[in-house]
């Protein structure tokens, strides 16, 4: 049976937005699992997203001692046969698969934050990195993001990344 997917990172609540936008919550509330790659900045967004449905997550640069002491800083999970893992921070673009593919090398997704920019590439050890970008705070982006993906017969499906309203 498929895994239905919500990936997110760098909701910044409430630096960016004073909530989780309406869009974040509608699309939580439809799937299996919720990822979020840190920065949530205020716990209270992990206990609204826990409450929509289960999530894995870590911590993030900008996350507090609240946070980090119920989230860890690396977080894998076993998902439909896929390996996943999921970090705040994988350093600069420029040679991000080649570090990625020795960093985590039992890994078959990597979700990460940080950028604020979307990403979707494949390592040559075939590596899936993926970056939803963030719901509430674009940056140099055209829109706020976040992604949503399958998990099937061991392999990562469907992977879309939407535009989402700050509300």
């Amino acid at each position: 049976m498929p895994t239905r997917l919500l990936l997110l990172a760098d909701t910044h609540v409430p630096k960016r937005a004073r909530a989780l936008p309406a869009d974040v919550r509608r699309m939580a509330s439809g799937v299996d699992l919720i990822i979020h790659a840190g920065d949530w900045v205020e716990a209270t967004v992990l206990d609204d997203l826990s409450a929509l449905g289960p999530v894995l997550g870590v911590w993030g640069n900008n996350d507090g001692d609240d946070l980090r002491a119920r989230l860890p800083e690396v977080a894998r999970a076993d998902i439909d046969g896929v390996r996943v893992a999921v970090v705040h921070e994988t350093g600069a673009a420029t040679g991000r698969e080649k570090r990625m593919d020795a960093a985590f090398p039992e890994t078959d997704l990597l979700v990460f934050g940080h950028s604020h920019i979307p990403w979707d590439s494949v390592t040559p050890a075939g590596l899936r990195l993926l970056n939803p970008g963030s719901p509430t705070d674009r940056r140099r982006q055209p829109a706020c993001t976040v992604m949503t993906a399958t998990l099937d017969g061991g392999g990562v499906h469907d992977v879309v990344a939407h535009e989402v309203s700050r509300d």
